[in-house]
C-alpha cells in the first residue's frame, strides 16, 4: 500500500491516551475503540459525539475488495472522489480473496500499521473479521453517518444486515441462489431435486462442478441451501442440523474430479465444456453471459419447492484507522447507499438485483445496466424470488464453522 496511508504509531498513541481520558472524564456517550494498540484486546473507549463532520484535511484511502463489489461500486467511488475533494485526495483500490483478509488486517493491526481503511467484502470476510474482532464497531454512528439505515434497507437486506453485528455496513443485496445453471446441448433432462442432481453426477462423473465455498457466492450458497431442500432438522446449524447435508455432500464428492478455489474457474470451465452443469446465483447466470466470458446459450433452472439463500456485500472499517481516515470511510459508505448511487449497482447484473435499498426499481439505473439484463436476464428470475421463501445466509460463527467442516469432510479429499 502506499506510504501515505500510514498511521504512525506515535500519532495514534497520542490521539488514542486523549481519547481514553475524554471517556474517563465522562463526557464519552457512545463507545468505539480501544484505547491500547490496534488489535489488542484493551476495551473500546471513543466518544462518538467527539468525532469531527468532516476530517481536519483530505485523506488517501486504501479499499481492498475481496468481493468483486469493485464491479458495483467503482464508479461511485470514483463519483465520490470528485464530488467531496474536501474529504478525500485520493482513493486508491486493490483486490484479493477473503481468506486472505483476515491475516493480512489482523498482521497490520498487530504491527500498529494499519494501511487498509476500508474492505469490501462478502458474508465470507465479515464473518472472519468479526471471528477475529477486526472491525470498528459503526454503531455509534448511526445517526450522524447513516441515520434510518435499518429502515431504509429492503425487508431482506435489512433482515441480511443484522448479520454484520453492526461491525459494517451492507451495501448491496441479493436473493443469490442456489439455482443451477447448465449448457441445454449437453444436460437435457435438467435435475430439479438434489436426488436427481445426484443421479445426474453419477451418470456424467465430473462434469457437475461447485467451488470451494469458502471462497465463492454459488459454493457457499449451494452449501447453504442444501439443508432447506434436503429437510434437515436444523439449516442454521451445521454441526448438529446437516447431518442430511453432509451425508449427501459425501454422496457426492464420488462423482466431483476437484473443487475450483473460485467461482470464475467454473464459469470457465463451463464455457470450455469440461463441466456441463454446475450451482449459479442470479448475479452469477447474467453478468459472465454479459461479458462474454461464458456462451449466452447457457441456461438457468431453479429447484423444485427451494429455499434462496440470501447474499450481500458490505464495507468493513479495520481497527486503527485515523479520525479522519474514519470520517472519510464512512461519509464513502453513506454516499454509496444514497439511492441514486444504489441505482448504479444493477450493473450488468452481477448480483441481481443488487440495490440493498429501497424504492430503487431497474427503471433507475443507468441506461447500460437497462440493456444488459433484458438481453442476457432471466424473465423467470422475479417470478422466483417473488414466490420462493428467502431466508439469511448463515451468521458468522456458524458461516465459519460450515466451511471449516465442509474442508475436513469434503474439501480435503481431493
Amino acid at each position: 500500500m502506499p506510504d501515505n496511508a500510514v498511521t504512525s504509531v506515535s500519532r495514534a498513541s497520542t490521539r488514542r491516551r486523549l481519547l481514553c481520558a475524554v471517556a474517563v472524564s465522562g463526557t464519552a456517550a457512545l463507545l468505539l475503540t480501544a484505547c491500547g494498540a490496534p488489535g489488542s484486546n484493551a476495551p473500546a473507549k471513543v466518544a462518538a459525539d467527539t468525532l469531527a463532520a468532516k476530517p481536519s484535511k483530505p485523506v488517501t484511502l486504501n479499499v481492498l475488495d475481496v468481493a468483486g463489489n469493485l464491479k458495483l461500486t467503482q464508479p461511485i467511488i470514483d463519483a465520490f472522489k470528485a464530488k467531496y475533494p474536501e474529504y478525500v485526495s485520493n482513493i486508491t483500490t486493490t483486490t484479493g480473496t477473503a481468506p486472505e483478509v483476515a491475516p493480512k488486517v489482523k498482521a497490520q493491526q498487530q504491527a500498529g500499521n494499519v494501511q487498509i481503511q476500508l474492505v469490501l467484502t462478502g458474508t465470507d470476510g465479515l464473518s472472519a473479521g468479526i471471528e477475529n474482532d477486526l472491525w470498528y464497531d459503526l454503531k455509534p454512528y448511526y445517526h450522524s453517518f447513516f441515520p434510518g439505515l435499518m429502515s431504509n434497507y429492503q425487508a431482506p437486506a435489512a433482515s441480511m444486515a443484522a448479520l454484520a453485528q453492526d461491525k459494517g455496513i451492507e451495501l448491496v443485496w441479493y436473493p443469490s441462489g442456489p439455482l443451477l445453471e447448465y449448457d441445454p446441448v449437453k444436460v437435457t433432462n435438467v435435475p430439479t431435486t438434489p436426488g436427481a442432481l445426484l443421479e445426474w453426477a453419477k451418470a456424467h462423473p465430473g462434469k457437475f462442478q461447485y467451488p470451494q465455498p469458502r471462497n465463492s457466492g454459488p459454493g457457499r450458497t449451494f452449501l447453504m441451501g442444501l439443508p432447506y431442500l434436503l429437510g434437515d432438522s436444523d439449516p442454521a446449524d451445521p454441526v448438529n442440523g446437516w447431518s442430511k447435508t453432509w451425508a449427501y455432500l459425501a454422496e457426492l464428492n464420488k462423482y466431483v474430479d476437484g473443487y475450483p478455489s473460485k467461482t470464475s474457474a467454473i464459469m470457465t470451465n463451463l464455457a470450455q465444456g469440461t463441466a456441463n452443469l454446475i450451482p449459479t446465483t442470479t448475479g452469477w447466470y447474467i453478468n459472465p453471459r454479459a461479458m462474454g466470458t461464458v456462451p449466452q446459450s447457457m441456461k438457468v433452472a431453479k429447484f423444485d419447492n427451494f429455499t434462496w439463500v440470501s447474499d450481500a456485500q458490505f464495507g468493513v472499517i479495520p481497527k486503527g484507522v485515523s479520525d479522519d481516515q474514519l470520517i472519510a470511510t464512512m461519509k464513502l459508505l453513506e454516499f454509496i447507499l444514497t439511492p441514486e448511487q444504489q441505482a448504479v449497482t444493477y450493473d450488468q447484473g452481477y448480483f441481481y438485483p443488487g440495490p440493498a435499498v429501497k424504492d430503487v426499481p431497474l427503471s433507475k439505473a443507468p441506461d447500460s445496466s437497462r440493456q444488459a439484463i433484458q438481453k442476457f436476464g432471466e424473465p423467470a428470475l422475479d417470478d422466483w424470488i417473488a414466490n420462493n421463501p428467502i431466508k439469511n445466509s448463515l451468521p458468522a460463527t456458524a458461516q465459519v464453522t460450515a466451511f471449516d467442516l465442509w474442508d475436513k469432510k469434503i474439501g480435503s479429499t481431493k
